[in-house]
């Protein structure tokens, strides 16, 4: 038996964006970013990883917007179309950096990342869920789910309806694009408030992952800290962040992710070159954005120094080996201390790997790899799993939690978006006093109300809130809000007064078409 496990944690998120109505739209590339720096990386390090027989156990979460995005041909179609703009500029960057070597080498390299990519989104259907769902049958993934629009649910505890909804939609869409009920939910930002995990045992879930303190600080005072799943009094488990193996990756100054050797996230052609020649690969609105093709490392310097993928690569493996030995010294320690096998909670957002980190995923390949092959200290194991081998587990209340600045729910409610939950808990109420009076609508009716239940759950997206926070994007948080809210208060009105606009209603029914299954009376 191994002295302890590893259970690495992926949060694959993107909130629901879709713009049929504008040909290309600048935020929709988030999305395509995401397929090619991350989700499409992963998939070949999990092919490698399954290739050379490798035993490997990863959780992910795949929300339920990630995975509708995923599902749609409007989408689909506009990310191929995104990756033939990609290589038809990295074969004008080939011409163009003939001339240097280490340059020359870099455009070339991109130029066969981004037909790799268009070959494996092809070769499953344009549907990337279809990729992860493999895995999952092969039992080296345990794929869970999250609030059906990432709804920060510590914030909308004052209608439990509304949090229902956000757990049962989200389970729904995730049997139905993925084809099994999830066993486990990452709490929307990890928001956690005691009472919300009978919410998540009524939809079959064991487990949810949260942030340190949220068990930490439980009641009573968990007997092996965050080292050892604890159960709510409803039975759901609890998993909760180790801090001492998230800060070898998130931390700023003593994470990975910053060293010298890597790709500089922030120099990107983009902005580097005239504007006349990368104009059809932006915007064409006069603004620049990222491409993706990056020459530079980080350097540590201003004067920055052309990347190198080799180096980057042997950097990368050098932290995997730093990360396992930390990991095997910290569980022999626990172990000793316990009296048993602690279970080490590393979470992450998905997109660190790939996207911000553009080594994350070969790194997370060479964990894999140096755990299965140069040690025998612990093993990986998915939360689940963990719960088979130690079903029996301390009772405790966590208390009220996120992660983000401070802990307790500061991100998503301050000076610069506190004016949204009086307008969100309104149509909350709206929808479950319009949902009691039309226990049985029909025809343009029922049409509307299931309308109106898609527009509150976009609404309640924390996304919005953590932009306006952040202050990127902020216009369009604040504008995505108030769509989904004024959308949802011209169907009320029609629904109170028994006056539809089936023209309107076709209209906003064709824009935010996700959860085609929906059935208001969730809001019952």
């Amino acid at each position: 038996m191994p002295l302890g496990y590893l259970s690495v944690v992926l949060h694959a998120h993107l909130p629901y964006i879709r713009h049929p109505e504008h040909e290309r739209f600048l935020e929709e590339e988030w999305f395509y970013e995401a397929i090619t720096e991350t989700y499409i990386p992963l998939i070949k390090a999990f092919r490698a990883l399954v290739r050379d027989g490798v035993d490997f156990q990863l959780t992910m979460s795949l929300t339920p917007t990630l995975l509708s995005m995923m599902a749609d041909e409007l989408l689909q179609g506009r990310y191929v179309r995104h990756l033939d703009r990609l290589i038809e500029l990295c074969e004008k960057e080939m011409v163009r950096t003939r001339g240097d070597e280490r340059f020359y080498t870099l455009a070339k390299m991109y130029h066969g990342l981004f037909w790799e990519a268009r070959d494996i989104f092809n070769q499953y259907g344009r549907n990337l869920a279809g990729a992860f769902r493999e895995f999952w049958e092969m039992g080296k993934l345990e794929i869970i789910t999250c609030g059906a629009t990432h709804g920060f649910m510590p914030l909308m505890q004052v209608q439990p309806q509304a949090v229902r909804a956000q757990i049962r939609v989200a389970a729904k869409t995730h049997e139905r694009l993925l084809g099994r009920r999830p066993r486990g939910i990452w709490l929307p930002e990890c928001g956690y408030y005691p009472g919300v995990d009978e919410y998540l045992k009524e939809e079959g879930i064991h487990f949810f992952i949260t942030d340190t303190h949220a068990v930490l600080f439980g009641t009573p005072r968990p007997k092996y800290g965050v080292y050892a799943p604890v159960y709510c009094k409803s039975g759901v488990a609890a998993f909760a962040r180790d801090i001492e193996s998230s800060k070898s990756v998130w931390s700023a100054e003593e994470g990975y992710p910053g060293d010298a050797s890597y790709r500089d996230f922030y120099r990107d052609v983009g902005f580097d070159l005239d504007y006349d020649y990368i104009k059809p690969y932006v915007n064409g609105d006069g603004s620049r954005i990222n491409t993706g093709v990056k020459y530079y490392r980080i350097t540590g310097s201003d004067a920055k120094e052309p990347y190198d993928p080799f180096a980057a690569r042997e950097k990368a493996a050098e932290h995997a080996g730093n990360f396992v030995f930390n990991r095997a010294k910290q569980i022999q320690y626990l172990n000793g201390l316990m009296g048993q096998a602690p279970v080490i909670v590393s979470p992450y957002d998905a997109e660190l790997y790939g996207h911000w980190w553009f080594e994350g995923p070969q790194w997370l390949e060479f964990l894999f790899r140096k755990i299965h092959h140069d040690q025998d200290i612990f093993k990986t194991i998915t939360p689940l799993g963990f719960l088979k081998v130690n079903p029996r587990n301390q009772v405790i209340t966590p208390t009220l939690s996120s992660w983000g600045y401070k802990g307790y729910s500061e991100v998503w409610l301050n000076a610069s978006n506190d004016w949204i939950y009086r307008h969100l808990h309104k149509a909350s109420e709206r929808m479950i006093e319009a949902t009691s009076q039309n226990p049985s609508a029909d025809g343009a009716k029922r049409r509307a109300l299931n309308q109106m239940a898609r527009e509150l759950l976009l609404a309640q997206s924390s996304d919005w809130a953590f932009i306006m926070k952040t202050g990127t994007h902020t216009e369009y948080a604040q504008n995505r809000t108030k769509d989904h809210l004024s959308r949802f208060e011209r169907l009320w009105q029609g629904v109170s007064k028994n006056s539809i606009d089936t023209q309107d209603l076709d209209r906003i029914e064709s824009i935010d078409n996700l959860f085609p299954d929906m059935d208001y009376r969730v809001y019952s």
